[in-house]
């Protein structure tokens, strides 16, 4: 799928047309901004070497490491439960939504992907302007395009589960998890698709996009080019949309004041 491009101005007229378009019916867009347009959409699962890891292993992982983290921290980890584990084949097993990861398995998998631990989770928000914030965050002028995905996860009817075909998924945004997923509107998907035999495994966004079609996932990418970065930036500041409003931090304080005096200078 081609991606779209052009100014700020542009942009806000295009989300509001994906939202013309999509109606009411339609599940609430979701957003997600990268620094360059050429980069793909990828968990840090993916970018970890495992691109096709199955919910079985990963799920074995994270229940495995569980109890160094619960005694090093104030974390407290699910145990490993077989039961859940039952549910990881088959595709009438994840027919409906909320499956797996849920409930403390999905705070917990929320946990890791703020902490740096390798996730299959994507991260994106409920706002464009946050999402913006990210894609301008930093000054890199040797980018000459950045890019916000929009996304919808049911514009229209159910999506077909076979093996082989992939789907994204969106969970939350309600999850008990570091402030500042509240903060930037958080919400997370997973891909995922039934391997040769029948499995659950992750998958990969980027995919989707490339071969996306209205009724199964509606995935759009907007760019914007770099040279916009000083007005967008100075925008958000207006509304007090900035780094340290997002993660609440001393050194995103710092950040903040940095880049309001570079963008008012």
């Amino acid at each position: 799928m081609k991606s779209e491009e052009g100014n700020w101005r542009e942009f806000e007229q295009w989300v509001e047309k994906l939202r013309t378009d999509l109606g009411q019916e339609a599940s609430p867009l979701i957003f997600r901004g990268q620094g360059d347009f050429e980069w793909p959409l990828e968990t840090t699962l993916e970018r970890n070497g495992h691109k096709n890891m199955s919910f079985a292993n990963y799920y074995m992982l994270i229940t495995e490491i569980g109890p160094a983290i619960s005694a090093l921290t104030a974390e407290q980890t699910p145990r490993y439960n077989p039961n859940l584990e039952k549910g990881f084949s088959g595709a009438a097993s994840f027919r409906e939504p909320g499956q797996f990861p849920s409930g403390p398995e999905y705070e917990y998998m929320a946990y890791l992907r703020h902490h740096g631990f390798p996730s299959p989770l994507l991260d994106w928000s409920r706002s464009p302007y946050v999402a913006a914030f990210f894609v301008f965050r930093n000054a890199k002028p040797e980018d000459k395009k950045r890019s916000i995905f929009a996304y919808c996860e049911w514009p229209t009817r159910d999506k077909s589960v076979s093996p082989g075909f992939r789907r994204i998924r969106a969970l939350g945004p309600y999850v008990r998890t570091h402030r500042r997923h509240f903060l930037q509107q958080s919400v997370y998907t997973v891909c995922e698709s039934l391997d040769a035999n029948d499995n659950w495994q992750y998958d990969s966004h980027q995919k989707v996009f490339e071969n996306a079609d209205r009724e199964q996932a509606y995935l759009r990418k907007f760019d914007i080019p770099s040279v916009e970065r000083v007005k967008v930036l100075r925008l958000l500041g207006e509304f007090n949309l900035n780094s340290y409003s997002l993660f609440g931090s001393e050194e995103s304080l710092l950040e903040t004041l940095w880049i309001r005096e570079q963008v008012n200078a």
